[in-house]
């Protein structure tokens, strides 16, 4: 077991994922179980790169389907192109074919739009890696519709029929926790938390992320950051800030960091006026330490 969790780890290094054993064995367990996957974590930690990753490393599809307040089941499985079908009755005005004929014509698959959940299930040579992200803007009704479509993995289109997967995919569900989320769907799911990274693993990711950035610059920015997250800011940045600004300070070819590079690129960093005005408080109370390393 052991040696597989290995290597789905490497495998996830190979796809540029800097991960771990935790993370590693849920994904092993998700493909191997197949089980849908909840990953919960704080904004900007790479839950939804880990499905981007899945889909890396069995060389298939990923396809999103972007959670929001008041989505609902026909726009996450299908709809009817209805200015395809329009024209289609227009041109076919005054042609012998009945009534029936007509309507089974503009109600077949030519004139289906396949929504993401049906594009999962109608995938015919391998299962694809379905993202459901940001599943907990979704209403509790939609959570349920969910349910029912992985309980069996098909669906009833009234004018066409039942279709059923030939290969299920695997899911993978992401949460920011803004709202708690089903019991029925959290047992449905196996569960993955993933955290701020630590600061060794922060480094890995910078290192691999944005290649050739000084290693000295590297590693400040690492402890940088794990000293911000510490300060009680409205939104802690995650990752995301943390690559963003790595990059920002690569294209000014800083070589460390110093109060001036710092307090200029700030808004790479925090993204909240008041969060800005805490830092700065912060800094004229303690100087930039412990912030900013001190400079040998």
């Amino acid at each position: 077991m052991r040696e597989e969790i290995r290597k789905i780890q490497q495998m996830m290094e190979d796809a540029q994922y800097v991960t771990d054993a935790p993370v590693a064995t849920s994904v092993h367990l998700a493909m191997t179980l197949r089980k849908p996957l909840l990953i919960e974590g704080h904004a900007g930690v790479g839950k939804t790169e880990v499905a981007k990753v899945m889909a890396r490393m069995l060389a298939t599809n990923l396809i999103r389907l972007q959670c929001y307040e008041g989505l609902d089941a026909s726009t996450a499985l299908y709809e009817w192109n209805y200015q395809k079908q329009i024209l289609h009755i227009r041109l076919s005005e005054g042609s012998a074919r009945s009534v029936n004929e007509k309507e089974e014509e503009i109600f077949s698959e030519s004139f289906l739009l396949r929504r993401p959940l049906l594009q999962a299930i109608t995938q015919e040579f391998q299962s694809p890696v379905l993202l459901v992200d940001e599943v907990d803007r979704c209403d509790e009704e939609f959570e349920a519709f969910m349910l029912e479509v992985f309980a069996e993995w098909q669906v009833t289109i009234p004018e066409i029929g039942t279709v059923k997967a030939t290969h299920p995919p695997y899911v993978i569900l992401t949460s920011n926790r803004t709202r708690e989320l089903s019991d029925a769907l959290r047992r449905r799911c196996l569960y993955l938390w993933i955290d701020y990274p630590t600061f060794d693993k922060e480094m890995r990711i910078i290192e691999r992320k944005v290649p050739g950035l000084d290693a000295r610059l590297a590693r400040e920015i690492a402890r940088f950051m794990e000293s911000l997250r510490q300060m009680r800011v409205a939104k802690v940045p995650g990752v995301a800030e943390t690559l963003d600004w790595a990059q920002a300070l690569a294209s000014l070819h800083a070589d460390h960091l110093d109060e001036a590079v710092v307090q200029e690129t700030l808004g790479c960093v925090l993204k909240d006026a008041d969060d800005m005005k805490r830092f700065r408080a912060e800094v004229v109370k303690a100087g930039l330490t412990p912030f900013v390393p001190a400079q040998p």
